[in-house]
């Protein structure tokens, strides 16, 4: 029997940039799937950072994406826009959308769906799409890692950096965190990484140069920028590849182009969230053919953090700003 959908579903928006108490519920009307989408039932949604940017003003949806937040949902498929026929009415998925996630209902495109594991639930489906297409992209496609090489991850106990923990176990990835206290420490230890840096105690280059034995590490997953930038580079071995997926310290930094060509150094990065849908399409399906089998075989868990209704969207972003969290923080519908 077709699902019942209704006119209308509440959502979580706002109507100018600021504090996380700006969020606020509203009524609006569900949207109709077109060619090639489907209609998602929200069961969960996730929480992350681009969501708190873009709630402060600083990060737009792009042209034609919802204004709501929200880039990760699980749920059940309710309703198929013309063309689709891998998917079915009642399957439960999850989904990386470009927006619209902070809601009991939310379009996403057919092939950036994935069917949700027997060994999962879907609060822990809904917190793996944001953060495991990020990382697969830019550790694995863009940072060209392979099986014994060392990755420095800033933000260890984040929802990227412990996703990066995570997959750094399964593909013999040597991990190296940074953490703010030796009780985040503790954590990213415990969740899997090599070695935790106290980044408020200690010097992380130093450290780095510590533990490699001076040889520095294959490559730098940096969300932060800034002045890191510089810093990072003192830790990468030679043909070294630095990934920049946020710049939370800074857009601008300044670098010794010089030692960059001596030490044959790749500088990279990438934001997920405005690629194109034939773009996100491939990354799913190299995630599918990848990765996706660790998480049926209950292999891949995402780190929860805290599960909030969707009307205290504006704790959960509070929670992410003050940094208390450790890995995913997900809304429940």
């Amino acid at each position: 029997m077709p699902a019942i959908v209704p006119q209308f579903m509440t959502a979580m928006g706002f109507d100018a940039p600021g504090g996380p108490e700006v969020l606020r519920a509203e009524t609006l009307p569900v949207p109709s799937p077109g060619p090639g989408e489907v209609l998602v039932k929200v069961a969960f949604a996730g929480v992350n950072r681009p969501d708190v940017v873009q709630r402060q003003g600083s990060y737009p949806p792009p042209p034609g994406a919802s204004p709501i937040p929200g880039l990760e949902i699980a749920g059940e498929v309710v309703a198929l826009g013309e063309g689709v026929g891998e998917l079915a009415g009642g399957q439960q998925v999850c989904a990386l959308v470009p927006g619209g996630g902070y809601a009991e209902y939310c379009l996403a495109r057919a092939e950036h769906c994935l069917s949700v594991p027997e060994a999962l639930s879907l609060a822990e489906a809904a917190a793996l799409p944001e953060t495991l297409f990020t990382v697969w992209h830019n550790v694995f496609e863009r940072g060209w890692a392979m099986e014994g090489e060392t990755i420095l991850v800033h933000g260890g106990t984040s929802g990227i950096g412990t996703m990066a923990i995570l997959l750094g176990k399964l593909f013999d990835l040597t991990v190296i965190v940074t953490c703010g206290g030796p009780e985040k420490c503790a954590r990213a230890l415990e969740i899997g990484a090599a070695h935790a840096i106290d980044y408020k105690a200690q010097d992380f280059v130093a450290e780095v140069s510590r533990i490699t034995g001076g040889k520095g590490v294959q490559i730098v997953l940096d969300m932060v920028a800034g002045d890191y930038v510089p810093r990072n580079l003192k830790c990468l071995a030679e043909d070294g590849r630095h990934v920049t997926i946020a710049v939370q310290g800074g857009a601008r930094a300044e670098l010794n182009m010089a030692v960059v060509m001596m030490r044959r150094y790749t500088l990279t990065g990438s934001t997920l969230r405005p690629r194109s849908a034939v773009f996100k399409a491939l990354l799913t399906q190299e995630i599918a053919r990848n990765v996706w089998s660790f998480a049926e075989a209950g292999q891949l868990r995402p780190v929860m953090d805290r599960t909030f209704p969707l009307a205290e969207a504006a704790a959960a972003h509070a929670r992410m700003e003050a940094g208390a969290h450790v890995g995913k923080i997900v809304l429940e519908i």
